[in-house]
């Protein structure tokens, strides 16, 4: 049996924790945690296991893997709240999901984004990726990976720097690649939940979006390898 698709009780679930994010609520809602949102991102997951590894990307029905935890890392943050209202999921390069380039898709209580990219360069891949950007074929292939994420409706974000860094040899139409400390693209803002997303399709129609965006996570692994 196929997967379903998100049923209609994951999201009401988000909007109740948006609305209480507390832990008294949480516990509370524990029944509805376990069977609305654990199962449902682990059945989704591992219903995205087998396409995506035929592009190249790893999903592991796993919490920490595929399916990103619930509960918010709240030790150096000034938002306090302690869970997160959504529902994330990392289609991966690599075994150390969320540290490596991959493809996100991220469902709040009315409305989702995706996208792709790596957050925060090592100085040495970040050196690698202005040396290709600074190569004219490189680039060409680089730029042929955003303008697939962009058609998909992942824009990059702006840059980080305000100018080039110093050293590095800027053009028009591309020198903002060289401004960068993270690449990524992704929605613009929250979209509309779609119809589709509750339904036997939402596999498909997924992965369809995936396409578009594994060719610039694939590209950011070999061309930004973990230093580690």
């Amino acid at each position: 049996m196929g997967f379903p698709g998100i049923p209609q009780a994951t999201f009401s679930f988000l909007a109740g924790l948006q609305s209480n994010n507390n832990r008294d609520w949480f516990e509370a809602h524990r029944a509805d945690y376990d069977r609305d949102w654990l199962a449902v991102g682990l059945d989704l997951a591992a219903a995205l296991s087998e396409p995506a590894a035929r592009l190249g990307l790893m999903a592991v029905p796993k919490l920490n893997a595929t399916l990103r935890r619930i509960h918010r890392d709240t030790r150096f943050s000034a938002d306090k709240r302690p869970y997160h209202a959504e529902l994330h999921l990392i289609l991966s390069t690599g075994p150390a999901f969320n540290k490596v380039p991959g493809v996100h898709l991220v469902f709040g209580p009315t409305g989702w984004g995706y996208g792709a990219g790596r957050y925060g360069l090592s100085p040495a891949a970040l050196d690698r990726w202005r040396h290709a950007v600074s190569d004219g074929a490189e680039r060409a292939e680089i730029m042929a990976w955003l303008d697939r994420a962009e058609q998909s409706g992942c824009p990059l974000d702006p840059p980080d720097l305000a100018r080039v860094p110093k050293g590095w040899p800027g053009g028009a139409g591309w020198d903002h690649l060289l401004r960068r400390k993270s690449i990524i693209a992704r929605t613009p803002g929250e979209l509309p939940l779609p119809a589709w997303i509750s339904g036997p399709d939402a596999v498909d129609r997924l992965m369809a979006l995936v396409a578009d965006l594994a060719p610039l996570a694939l590209g950011l692994a070999r061309l930004t390898p973990d230093d580690s």
